[in-house]
């Protein structure tokens, strides 16, 4: 892997067409917009249905997918969570992007960096379960039909992300970067 000379990223615009075209072809192909964590709560009750399928039974959240004799990886949002990931990976590799390293600033540890990034995948995952979506399902499937609590949820979340950041800051500024040098 030549990662040496990464090229240039698509112009956002034209990214955000594509997009909005591979959106459309989820709704079109598949009858539901673009999500992750539904595809990811069949793969836990796969995993789960493997070790204890008694359980997933008698609960009626596994059981509307892997219930008895029904298949939770059968299901188009899995094919796509594959996809994406695949094809991130296949995209990283013909772009020379694809490379092991932590981004962080000068500030903080790897190791803290690690704690941190999974403390809040782990809150990320929580607050998806709790409002039975993921972000990604919220901001592109619910912002494309126009629903206001779509809207709504996306500018809480870049509020939110924003006010975050402000009391993490110090933490990616390079000591040697401020006051503009």
């Amino acid at each position: 892997m030549n990662n040496d000379n990464p090229k240039k990223y698509i112009n956002p615009y034209l990214g955000g067409t594509l997009l909005g075209i591979v959106l459309f072809s989820a709704y079109f192909f598949t009858g539901a917009g673009l999500g992750a964590s539904g595809a990811i709560s069949r793969l836990q009750a796969f995993i789960m249905d493997i070790f204890a399928s008694g359980h997933v039974d008698n609960v009626s959240t596994f059981a509307h997918t892997a219930g008895g004799s029904k298949n939770p990886l059968a299901n188009a949002g899995v094919f796509m969570l594959a996809g994406t990931i695949l094809g991130g990976f296949i995209s990283g590799l013909v772009n020379r992007r694809v490379k092991l390293e932590t981004n962080k600033g000068s500030q903080i540890s790897d190791r803290t960096r690690w704690i941190l990034a999974f403390f809040g995948g782990m809150i990320m995952v929580y607050g998806a379960r709790m409002s039975r979506g993921c972000t990604s399902g919220q901001a592109l499937s619910g912002g494309a039909v126009m629903s206001v609590g779509s809207w709504a949820f996306m500018i809480a979340v870049f509020g939110g992300g924003y006010l975050v950041a402000y009391f993490f800051r110090k933490l990616w500024i390079d000591s040697k970067v401020k006051g503009g040098e």
